[in-house]
């Protein structure tokens, strides 16, 4: 246990036989349980996992999919099972071994002291993130990152593709789990549902951990787009869940006005072009109508923007510090 709080880190487990058993023998000791998803690997990874000390003595929890569910599907049967068994706080690491575990007592400290629902690593804020992060994986990840501020309403929150947090039971309970995004778009899925839940989120600086034998299956480019398209879908659907259904606010008015007049202003720009490529001269009016349409709908959005940021204020603490900070969790059996 670590300060009275039953811990379990999930470890999402797809091809990781050179890296899964460096991943468990580096666990800390104050971690009561390793629940390893195996994800339909096929190496040794589930071989690996049975030869250690830790699997015998009941510590390590290997549970095995029959069919690939992904990350994000590997993720939700580990939270499930921690969510049964009276965990109180639930960690999630890679089993790629790129999640540094004197991270943790740190990525659990706002969970515990109850500043937070659910923590989640940071790497961006570190001067070290972009020296030791692959630009293209940086510079996508930075993208990511600011248009799930704006779907998930979580404004203060970075680095939104981390896998490194913990969630308490409270927040395990609240999700449904069994219709949480699968793939690489978990991350901005589980954001949104929390969000809608009313649950803290803050963010905790890590160490970015890279070249450690880790194999990604990454495509930057195509996951851009797919989850890209996957943060607009869940961006309505907090709008209709939070806004429009479970309460209402003015700022769903503010958006679909914008909106409107941005699609105003869409329209005579084509208008605009057209005419000039035809007549050889500017139409002035219609170039007037664009402009006045692209700024009303610039203010519009603008005000749902600063709505929906203070609407949330109370469910994203600042972070404190954007050090990492490395240190040893106390030996529970110290005096």
């Amino acid at each position: 246990m670590y300060q009275n709080n039953r811990i379990s880190v999930v470890v999402p487990a797809h091809n990781e036989e050179t890296q899964i058993k460096r991943v468990i023998d580096t666990m800390p000791d104050y971690v009561d349980y390793i629940v390893i998803v195996n994800d339909t690997s096929t190496d040794r990874t589930s071989d690996v996992v049975r030869a250690t000390p830790e699997y015998a003595s009941g510590r390590v929890v290997l549970i095995e999919h029959e069919v690939n569910q992904g990350v994000g599907g590997a993720i939700a049967t580990g939270y499930k099972w921690s969510r049964d068994n009276g965990i109180d706080v639930s960690v999630v690491m890679a089993g790629d071994g790129q999640m540094n575990p004197l991270d943790m007592p740190a990525i659990l400290a706002p969970v515990i002291n109850d500043v937070a629902d659910y923590s989640k690593g940071n790497r961006l804020v570190t001067g070290e993130a972009f020296k030791r992060i692959p630009k293209i994986r940086f510079f996508g990840n930075s993208a990511l990152s600011l248009l799930t501020k704006i779907a998930s309403g979580y404004w203060g929150v970075a680095d939104s593709q981390t896998g490194y947090t913990a969630i308490n039971a409270k927040a395990l309970a609240a999700i449904d789990w069994d219709h949480m995004y699968k793939r690489y778009g978990q991350p901005n899925d589980l954001l949104v549902r929390l969000n809608i839940a009313e649950m803290r989120v803050v963010d905790v600086p890590v160490e970015p951990v890279y070249n450690v034998g880790e194999k990604s299956g990454i495509r930057v480019r195509k996951v851009l787009f797919s989850i890209g398209w996957l943060i607009v879908r869940l961006f309505f659907f907090r709008l209709k869940e939070k806004y429009i259904i479970r309460d209402f606010h003015p700022l769903v008015f503010f958006y679909a006005f914008g909106g409107a007049t941005a699609l105003v202003g869409l329209l005579f720009l084509v208008r605009t072009i057209l005419l000039w490529l035809a007549q050889g001269s500017m139409p002035e009016m219609s170039f007037l109508v664009t402009l006045f349409s692209f700024s009303i709908s610039f203010n519009a959005i603008g005000f749902a923007f600063w709505f929906d940021y203070q609407a949330n204020r109370h469910l994203n603490p600042p972070i404190t510090h954007r050090d990492v900070t490395h240190r040893q969790a106390p030996d529970p059996l110290d005096p």
